[in-house]
């Protein structure tokens, strides 16, 4: 090849790397920008005239106890609102999955739920351990858990909704009556996973700021049925109050072997967080009478609403049957969704999401609202003695719903808590 002419190669070849550059670079540039316009993939599906929502509860195990009931208010909701007619024109179809009691299922069963089944939300847990193992699972695939049990806050993810209580909402308001009403020196008793440990390390933060005293704390595993030690314990100390995390069917072992014990509510009281109208059927209101819960809901509440709820419920599961807390709070949250889906038009997760802020539902214990910042719930908190009968009478309530503080900005003793 001549020398002019091998500059003139070498010219050809410079230019058509330059222009393969440019068209490489437009399509990349394409693809990011495709990627940028491209909506936030969701697991919703809606096929023909049914949508599907997952119903993931523990239905048997330990954890049964409690969580049976949650899916029964549930499907209640559901059939309420197929009866008047579907959400946007489709009659809402659940899919039923058992948590088991063991955590790495419920993870197992929600991936099953958002990728095969495809639910437009889910309706599910009890225990922060299950909302632990769930959390990861909905956000990687952009699902939207509607969690309906109170918790020990410290927590806000943008795939969930929390309609249960934050501790601003239960635990802190019920300690300070406590201090104020029943006495300084506290034994925390809780079994052994994250709610409990969480509970009461804000708890120890709370008796040092307002002036209370541990005399104990003590943790047993899920499922634990001898309590023996730990009664001898607080024989040996004498607390003015049990504050009692306990969940399951530990308690019902618990509070059977402090009555054999000779201990009543009349020489200590236990405050519970998880012993609900429910449990008390388990465990016994004999057994119970005098001792204290901490809700935002009671069956006695006495609202117009929460008159035809208690009735509608006993008239379709049974006269034997009661509400609680987070059977009403499971209860309203299919409503709360529905009401965010109808405001959104869609079931799409981001924008039911978006649609979902400020939402108000006239729910059994009064109106509730989605905090749209954190996708809690403000709630009305109630302190309330059981009673023999299996009911509680309610001693003190905050006298209008509370605003969700789930990592407890308002109160400056929580500064080294996060």
């Amino acid at each position: 090849m001549k020398r002019l002419e091998w500059k003139a190669f070498k010219l050809l070849i410079l230019l058509l790397c330059g222009l393969m550059f440019v068209l490489n670079g437009c399509a990349a540039s394409s693809a990011v920008d495709e990627m940028k316009e491209k909506p936030k993939e969701t697991s919703t599906s809606e096929t023909g005239d049914t949508v599907k929502v997952g119903i993931l509860h523990s239905l048997s195990g330990t954890m049964a106890i409690s969580e049976v009931s949650l899916r029964d208010a549930e499907l209640m909701a559901i059939e309420e609102i197929n009866d008047s007619g579907g959400l946007l024109g489709k009659k809402i179809k659940p899919v039923i999955e058992d948590g088991a009691s063991d955590w790495p299922t419920f993870a197992e069963k929600a991936k099953k739920l958002l990728q095969k089944d495809k639910v437009a939300a889910i309706f599910g847990g009890w225990t922060s351990a299950s909302r632990k193992a769930m959390l990861p699972v909905v956000e990687q695939n952009n699902g939207l858990l509607w969690y309906p049990v109170q918790y020990e806050g410290m927590e806000s993810s943008p795939n969930i909704f929390y309609t249960g209580a934050t501790t601003n909402q239960q635990i802190v308001p019920s300690v300070s009556w406590l201090l104020k009403n029943r006495g300084k020196k506290f034994f925390l008793l809780g079994s052994d996973y994250v709610f409990p440990r969480t509970a009461n390390k804000i708890i120890k933060a709370q008796l040092k700021a307002e002036g209370g005293q541990l005399v104990g704390e003590e943790y047993t595993p899920l499922g634990h049925t001898d309590y023996s030690t730990i009664i001898s314990k607080i024989k040996e100390v004498k607390p003015d109050v049990v504050f009692n995390t306990l969940n399951g069917d530990s308690n019902v072992a618990f509070f059977k072997q402090l009555k054999d014990a000779g201990i009543t509510a009349k020489d200590v009281t236990v405050m519970s967080v998880s012993i609900a109208e429910e449990e008390i059927r388990g465990i016994g209101g004999d057994v119970l009478a005098g001792h204290l819960a901490v809700w935002n809901y009671f069956q006695s509440t006495d609202t117009p609403e929460n008159k035809a709820f208690v009735e509608k419920y006993k008239k379709k599961y049974g006269k034997d049957r009661v509400t609680d807390d987070p059977i009403e709070a499971a209860y309203f949250a299919v409503h709360l969704w529905a009401e965010a889906v109808k405001k959104a038009g869609s079931f799409d997760v981001d924008k039911v999401k978006k649609a979902a802020d400020g939402i108000e539902y006239k729910a059994p214990g009064g109106t509730v609202k989605i905090d749209g910042e954190t996708q809690h719930t403000w709630k009305i908190v109630r302190i309330g003695e059981i009673q023999a009968n299996g009911q509680f009478k309610e001693l003190w309530n905050s006298g209008k719903a509370v605003k969700p503080d789930p990592y407890l900005k308002s109160y400056p003793w929580t500064k080294n808590l996060n």
